[in-house]
């Protein structure tokens, strides 16, 4: 298949990787490219992924943007909203089979509704207002959406029947995270040093446990580094950077645990199945779908410092090997993409199907709407 694959545009699509969105669209590209398919990414200009780059952006909108200060207002949003509108013909001109849209961005459902483009949406977050109505209007036998966990369809269904969304769990190459079968008796902790992640709850948890703590990951939010992390540094618990590649496989397969301390509803947990293919258990805040990711290879806790103390000072003892076949059986990057690919058949083959879309008349659409650039189209994006 010729397949146009949307990024997020916040961050580049490229190592090291800013979070698990960026990591999962590289390795989405990569995974399609090596299984045959004709893979050209849509993304920030500056992301390098090793394959065809088509910019939306010059550059992520982080840089110019920064996301704690510009999220919600109107320049972010007409910043966006005018890149994404010049994305979409490029899309319905590309001879593309089919799109997978990673972009949280609102446009690119609905679009693919009303004009017939074969598309399968992944919602990597929990459901915002803006884009949970385009997903409400966006849905058809071929605009299709994934949840990477049962816990998030239910959010962003409402728990109603979904019959164009199905769940497919994130999955990893299990050759990036060898498995382990001892730790050094430590702990770890892995991500975007940003207050919903709960950072500074793994360090105050390991201080309480005893147990030394290498922290690793970007710093997404420098005031909260600053003021909730670097007083609890010392000899227990250490910064070790923003590693990447063999750097970050290595440090994080020779600790005994992880601490996963997601203060937000965590939709899946990428840092939860990396670790758990080196032989990691889990302590962990339980917010989000990580019971449903980590299953018996962790011990839960509310965010509490004491308390997850307790379960971190208890998930030393679970099984390594009982943590990697967990992976093995349901997170693996193969799985995964044959899933997605399964998704991809099923909206090119339903593209003719007789459907009655919901009127879009109610709806404020852009200018790329009006008649003139539907004609522009290719015949089979037109409305049947």
């Amino acid at each position: 298949m010729k397949i146009a694959v949307i990024g997020h545009v916040r961050f580049p699509i490229a190592r090291p990787f800013m979070g698990g969105m960026e990591a999962h669209c590289w390795h989405l590209c990569r995974g399609l490219r090596a299984r045959g398919h004709d893979v050209t990414l849509f993304a920030a200009g500056d992301s390098d992924w090793g394959g065809k780059v088509e910019p939306v952006v010059d550059v992520h909108y982080d840089r110019e943007f920064p996301w704690h200060k510009w999220h919600g207002t109107p320049e972010l949003t007409g910043h966006l909203d005018a890149a994404f509108e010049r994305l979409l013909p490029r899309l319905a001109e590309g001879g593309f089979d089919v799109v997978h849209n990673n972009s949280l961005h609102r446009f690119p459902p609905r679009f693919a509704a009303r004009h017939r483009i074969p598309m399968v949406t992944s919602l990597h977050v929990p459901p915002f207002d803006v884009l949970k109505r385009a997903v409400a209007d966006g849905g058809a036998p071929w605009s299709l959406f994934t949840t990477c966990s049962q816990r998030q369809l239910g959010a962003w269904f409402d728990g109603a029947d979904a019959p164009f969304a199905r769940v497919v769990p994130n999955g990893i190459d299990l050759a990036d995270w060898p498995f382990r079968p001892e730790g050094d008796g430590t702990a770890v902790w892995m991500g975007r040093i940003t207050p919903t992640k709960g950072t500074h709850l793994a360090a105050q948890a390991a201080k309480i446990a005893g147990i030394p703590l290498r922290i690793y990951g970007t710093i997404e939010d420098q005031g909260y580094f600053d003021t909730e992390i670097s007083p609890l540094l010392g000899e227990r618990v250490q910064y070790g950077g923003h590693l990447q590649g063999a750097d970050l496989t290595g440090a994080i397969a020779r600790a005994s645990v992880l601490l996963f301390t997601p203060l937000w509803d965590e939709p899946f947990g990428l840092a939860a199945i990396e670790a758990m293919a080196c032989g990691l258990p889990i302590a962990a805040v339980e917010n989000g779908a990580i019971r449903e990711v980590a299953g018996d290879v962790a011990h839960y806790a509310v965010a509490d410092a004491g308390e997850l103390a307790v379960a971190l000072s208890a998930a030393v003892g679970i099984s390594r090997l009982a943590a990697r076949m967990r992976v093995e059986r349901l997170f693996t990057l193969e799985r995964m993409l044959g899933a997605y690919e399964g998704m991809y058949t099923r909206a090119v083959d339903a593209v003719d199907e007789r459907f009655d879309m919901p009127s879009f008349e109610a709806f404020q659409l852009p200018p790329y709407q009006s008649a003139a650039f539907l004609r522009s189209f290719p015949a089979r994006c037109a409305i049947k």
